[in-house]
């Protein structure tokens, strides 16, 4: 599984990530998952890849995971911003959105970490509305002739 980062917040609600940043998040979040392995890749689009058993985990269920861990990762970035009395505001938060498809068509390029046939291929989205987002990018008519074992969504919005 390969994964993108998608920033289209203001960097005043949270810094942009840099790759290696963007890679952190996963390698700790994921940490306590001994069979999921994350690592840095280098290519102009993908940033991560994930590495996990099939027959333990979904890759929905890997979605879900990196939703949390980058939800996680800016809740202490949140935190550390505020002082004295101030209280982290869920609405600041941006929407993530965890958008994953399975790879049917021949690679665009032939580098070493480009993404190939029967590979999963995630965007990691911070936007501040998810819903807008997903309108903006006409997800709904994209996945409408695709499989559903071959698609997944995940949304995590700050409680």
């Amino acid at each position: 599984m390969l994964l993108s980062h998608n920033f289209d917040v203001s960097p005043d609600i949270v810094p942009n990530l840099s790759r290696e940043e963007f890679a952190a998040v996963f390698e700790a979040g994921l940490r306590a998952y001994p069979h999921v392995q994350c690592r840095l890749v280098n290519h102009p689009h993908w940033t991560v890849e994930i590495r996990f058993p099939t027959d333990k985990f979904s890759p929905a269920q890997i979605g879900e995971l990196c939703a949390k861990a980058l939800a996680e990762q800016r809740r202490l970035t949140c935190r550390s911003r505020l002082r004295g009395s101030q209280h982290l505001d869920a609405a600041a938060f941006p929407d993530i959105l965890v958008l994953g498809g399975l790879k049917t068509t021949p690679p665009t390029s032939n580098a070493p970490d480009a993404l190939q046939p029967g590979e999963w291929g995630v965007d990691v989205v911070e936007t501040r509305s998810g819903e807008a987002f997903l309108q903006a990018i006409a997800w709904d008519a994209t996945i409408a002739q695709k499989p559903a074992d071959s698609i997944f969504n995940v949304e995590w919005k700050e409680a």
